[in-house]
């Protein structure tokens, strides 16, 4: 297919340009296969717009007499209005529009077609690869080794080629455990907790059903991770309600029988259809400026886009005090594994580890809890607020960690080295970019449409952009710092205080 075939008027003139904060500027709008592109007609200090279809979510038109008006609201949420002259012009223009923004093919978008015009000093594909993370790990311990028995994806579609996993199981168990774990997603390493040696692995929901399948493979598995006389928790992201009813669909979670060292704690964190409406509300509520601050308050409390917060905080803080404070192991999961699980297990990391609080360290964090663990980047970011088809694997997950990361980072920018506009950054390119890091929805995909070999990482140059830099000198503590996500929300209205450690950079 030809975009040409798609664009039935490629260029509108004396078109106005109202965008988010600025006047109306007066100018010439075109459309190419990728890019909406606006220019303004003056020659010093003109307006250029330069908007990837992709990153429209939505095309609205309306006419008053021959001039028409296309209202794009787009996924990173920013809302552009252009004055068409002329009815079948602005009409050809809305359908290209909303043609071009929607193409089904992933190949066909536009990280196939960019070219960078800077040099490649790095291959961002290969910066943040599990052996790397392996080689760090084993300087610290011998009681992990690196697993190939997913190398051609049969053991689990979702999970990379390689992963970390105890010594002492082998291959052949680790493949009867994926047959016991939902979608194959048997438990791996996600944290190696230096200061006591306490770990945190993260999986999918154990298959045990109404008879209460058991799988000694599993519970070998899982035990090797704890130290002589220590218990373990298990923190399901599952309500215990949600867990029991997912038993007679086959699902459900360890017993507590077959698992005696462990103690299982249900952290209800949302997850799918919820949680994009309450995207949706909250878009909608900071669209509205007609109410005064106590409707305000009141239209953002009722989106629950702060109450979701709070819950994964506290399953991220809870999974951090097991670990630092009473120094045992954590197995954190859901049903799947690819969404709340890695919201948790990514957060928890943030807490603990100082070097995830760096650009390069969050940015290994991203690629190996997010991309490498299969979280589904292709389904989840489809759309956003103003679409208005709603498909049900939609979800802000992605979002709302970056969310729970600015919190921390607004309580204390001085222990990131990064600023709210790299989080900014991650946002937008997860939903519409031109490089290929966030396309398809695991390893496999990638691996299968060789987007390693074709397209362009973010990881490139991006993350090295001084405005992605914190406060100019970074505080450096001598003692251990306690953090009180009390004041994390709004209203301070976090129940429960849960004391443990963060180390600055």
């Amino acid at each position: 297919m030809e975009f040409a075939e798609l664009i039935k008027t490629p260029r509108a003139d004396n078109a106005v340009l109202h965008g988010p904060r600025c006047p109306a500027v007066r100018g010439t709008l075109c459309l190419t296969g990728h890019h909406l592109i606006f220019s303004s007609r003056r020659k010093e200090g003109g307006e250029e717009l330069w908007l990837l279809h992709a990153n429209i979510d939505c095309v609205e038109k309306r006419f008053v007499g021959s001039l028409g008006t296309i209202v794009i609201k787009c996924k990173d949420l920013r809302i552009i209005q252009l004055d068409i002259p002329g009815m079948e012009e602005c009409l050809n223009i809305a359908s290209s529009i909303e043609a071009l923004s929607t193409l089904d093919s992933i190949t066909l978008m536009y990280p196939f077609f960019y070219r960078p015009m800077f040099e490649v000093v790095e291959d961002g594909w290969r910066s943040y690869l599990p052996e790397q993370e392996f080689e760090l790990l084993s300087s610290v311990t011998d009681e992990w080794r690196l697993s190939c028995a997913n190398k051609d994806f049969s053991v689990c579609p979702t999970y990379p080629p390689v992963v970390i996993v105890p010594k002492c199981i082998d291959d052949e168990a680790l493949r009867k455990v994926a047959l016991f774990r939902y979608g194959g997603r048997f438990p791996v390493l996600s944290y190696y907790h230096k200061k006591n040696g306490m770990v945190m692995m993260r999986s999918s929901q154990p298959l045990t059903g109404t008879n209460g399948r058991r799988c000694k493979e599993d519970e070998k598995l899982i035990n090797a991770t704890l130290r002589p006389g220590k218990r373990g928790y298990i923190i399901d992201t599952r309500s215990l309600n949600v867990a029991q009813q997912a038993r007679a669909k086959g699902g459900g979670f360890e017993q507590e029988v077959y698992y005696p060292q462990w103690r299982r704690i249900h952290k209800c964190i949302e997850r799918f259809n919820i949680l994009q409406e309450s995207l949706i509300k909250l878009v909608e509520a900071c669209n509205d400026q007609s109410h005064n601050m106590d409707r305000w308050l009141s239209k953002l409390e009722a989106s629950n886009w702060l109450t979701h917060i709070k819950e994964i905080l506290t399953a991220a803080c809870l999974a951090a005090q097991c670990i630092d404070r009473e120094g045992a192991s954590v197995l954190v999961h859901g049903s799947d594994g690819t969404d709340s699980t890695l919201q948790v297990t990514s957060l928890a990391q943030i807490i603990l580890d100082p070097r995830c609080r760096t650009i390069r360290g969050f940015e290994a964090l991203v690629v190996r809890e997010w991309l490498q663990a299969g979280h589904p980047f292709q389904l989840r970011c489809a759309q956003s607020a103003y679409s208005n088809t709603k498909q049900k694997w939609e979800a802000p997950v992605f979002l709302l960690f970056l969310d729970c990361v600015w919190q921390i980072l607004r309580q204390f920018p001085c222990s990131f080295e990064f600023n709210e506009q790299f989080l900014i950054m991650l946002f937008e390119h997860a939903y519409a970019s031109q490089f290929g890091t966030f396309l398809g929805n695991n390893e496999n995909e990638r691996l299968v449409r060789m987007l390693t070999l074709n397209l362009v990482n973010t990881s490139l140059y991006l993350a090295r952009k001084k405005k992605f830099i914190g406060p100019k000198k970074v505080i450096v503590w001598s003692s251990l710092m306690q953090v009180r996500f009390l004041q994390l929300v709004i209203g301070g209205n976090i129940k429960g205080f849960f004391p443990f450690t963060i180390r600055t950079l």
